[in-house]
């Protein structure tokens, strides 16, 4: 049975901001962090990183820790985190109304790495005193944003982040018809994002985010040659060697003309939330009404960001072509591409669609038990990808930049 010890603060942040809250991981970001090595030994430590606290235990954490009651508790789907939705208690005599909250508990892995978790805490609590929409945490009773858990297991001691998140109301973009107003809105935020990281925040544990071997971070498309053993299929090896051929040779050495950026690392349709603006048939105007998920943010490109959004705004569109041009215009209009950059976009693309393809096939073979969860992106994404591929560089441009290009006359 697991035991939980004394555990200690981690010191407190200049603000009240913390991670976003996570709704379900369908874009399979976080699943690569404790599977860079092979072997049995591995797995076993990847299987070991996940929490598994029970909703009693989560309750009383939230009790002990934060100094709340909790009336409803709900497991949120995660793969290496664990996230419970909860609604704490109503005491009218002392005025407290219920709340909506996302208690966050991070493997013991990640939890490890106190520095990155600090600054990407530290980002985000910047970024929503800059009127982005982000979720804020509730204090711990001694007035900290983190708590450390430590929990005996026997064999071992672990220790995990526990954190207590405002729920942000917003349904996904996943579940919704996108339209191009939502589109450009995706690309405009997106822009507005990086740009406001880049020209005004700071913080001492900022190089944190050089994150080197990332497998996510897009610089990293060539570490991907030792995974794509695991496509069964002839022809997804052959399309996924060609684009990481290519990008080896006709991104990698134009890195340095890109304009550098803290990027986001994980726009994706389950990870921006809307609200209704207009309800009015046939057309209902949206608003972004939250960003999720900030655990893969990472040193890179404006050229990155824009492309990662593009590709995961393709999974579920009906015309997947033309979502591209939409989300680079709202992009554009707060920060123009170069030469360069447009140039690299179709490469960018498609290796994010490789990324995600060959970790899904790779993460399967691990743990064949969440082959469904592991496997949603891969459902359309080969489909995608051998569009791109078959149809050309050249082609796939000229729809993207004429769809841009139309915003402007």
């Amino acid at each position: 049975m697991e035991k939980f010890k004394d555990s200690f603060l981690l010191p407190s942040f200049a603000s009240t901001a913390t991670d976003a809250c996570r709704r379900p991981r369908y874009s399979l970001a976080p699943l690569f962090r404790c599977t860079m090595s092979s072997g049995s030994q591995q797995q076993q430590r990847c299987n070991l990183t996940k929490p598994t606290f029970t909703e009693k235990q989560a309750a009383e954490l939230v009790k002990r820790i934060f100094g709340l009651e909790v009336s409803q508790l709900t497991p949120l789907p995660s793969y290496d985190d664990q996230n419970f939705h909860m609604c704490t208690a109503s005491f009218t005599e002392k005025g407290e109304s219920p709340r909506e909250f996302v208690l966050k508990i991070t493997n013991c892995e990640d939890s490890q790495n106190s520095e990155l978790i600090e600054v990407q805490t530290q980002i985000m609590m910047f970024l929503n005193s800059e009127g982005f929409p982000v979720a804020l945490p509730h204090l711990t009773q001694e007035g900290k944003v983190m708590f450390l858990q430590t929990v005996e297991t026997g064999s071992s001691t672990q220790e995990y982040v526990v954190r207590l998140l405002s729920y942000l109301p917003g349904t996904t973009v996943a579940t919704l018809p996108v339209s191009p107003p939502v589109l450009y809105e995706i690309g405009q935020m997106a822009a507005k994002l990086d740009k406001t990281l880049a020209e005004k925040f700071q913080h001492p544990l900022i190089k944190s985010l050089h994150r080197g071997e990332f497998i996510w971070n897009l610089t990293n498309v060539p570490l991907l040659k030792k995974y794509i053993y695991a496509l069964g299929k002839r022809e997804y090896l052959e399309a996924a060697n060609q684009v990481i051929e290519q990008f080896q040779v006709q991104i990698i050495p134009k890195l340095s003309s890109f304009r550098p950026c803290i990027n986001h690392g994980d726009f994706n349709d389950h990870n921006i939330l809307v609200d209704v603006v207009s309800a009015s048939p046939p057309n209902p105007h949206y608003r972004i009404s939250g960003i999720l998920d900030f655990g893969d943010m990472s040193y890179g490109y404006y050229v990155f960001e824009v492309a990662i959004a593009m590709m995961y705004m393709m999974i579920e569109s009906k015309d997947p072509l033309l979502v591209g041009g939409h989300i680079l215009a709202g992009f554009e209009s707060v920060v123009p591409l170069t030469t360069e950059e447009r140039a690299a976009l179709f490469l960018l693309v498609c290796g994010r669609y490789a990324q995600s393809l060959v970790i899904a096939a790779h993460m399967t073979i691990l743990h064949p038990e969440n082959e469904e969860y592991l496997m949603i992106t891969a459902k359309k994404g080969w489909k995608h990808l051998m569009m791109l591929v078959e149809m050309g560089q050249e082609t796939v441009e000229k729809i993207w930049f004429q769809t841009a290009e139309s915003y402007l006359k």
